[in-house]
């Protein structure tokens, strides 16, 4: 078995057992992966707090048929965004579309960076309707669901709800629209 390094970002997770994490990160040059994490829901975990939801971190991976994390290091916690409720909900808006449009295990660095920016920029920004709006449509012209000349997509929930083949839970849950 080989160990290797990703720097990503985590956009779901999910308990596992008793005391493991299943994650989903989106990295720079794997795409979109799931990992397992575990032991990191023990009190004593060190890994626990670099693998939280909207973390970038690097992560050492054991390949295994689940790959195993062993090591976290976080770089960027985006501890403005998860301080405010609303910032939050914009951000887990954008988790839930990168889950469902990326597949899994296809390098899209175009994608990894359109995230990180869009996270970095939501943190400071005055007007996040705005930055989610511009964050869909450049997500779907780097996936190639829209052509890059036609104008803005005017009901991107429902185009959106198309491609991935299910209901958007966040924008209605959270009150988004």
């Amino acid at each position: 078995m080989r160990s290797y390094r990703v720097e990503g970002i985590v956009i779901k997770r999910r308990d596992f057992g008793e005391s493991d994490r299943i994650l989903t990160v989106v990295t720079r040059h794997q795409g979109k992966i799931k990992l397992i994490a575990k032991g990191v829901r023990k009190i004593n975990s060190r890994r626990a707090a670099h693998i939280e939801l909207l973390n970038h971190c690097v992560l050492n991976i054991h390949d295994a048929k689940l790959p195993i994390v062993t090591e976290a290091e976080t770089l960027k916690h985006f501890s403005e965004l998860k301080n405010d409720l609303r910032r939050a909900s914009y951000a887990f808006y954008i988790c839930e579309l990168l889950d469902g449009l990326l597949p899994e295990h296809q390098e899209n660095m175009a994608a990894f960076h359109l995230a990180e920016n869009t996270l970095f920029k939501l943190e400071t920004s005055q007007d996040p309707k705005a930055l989610i709006s511009k964050f869909e449509q450049e997500m779907l012209i780097n996936l190639g669901y829209w052509p890059t000349q036609q104008a803005a997509i005017q009901d991107s929930d429902q185009f959106i709800e198309e491609i991935i083949e299910r209901k958007i839970k966040t924008k209605r849950i959270l009150n988004l629209i």
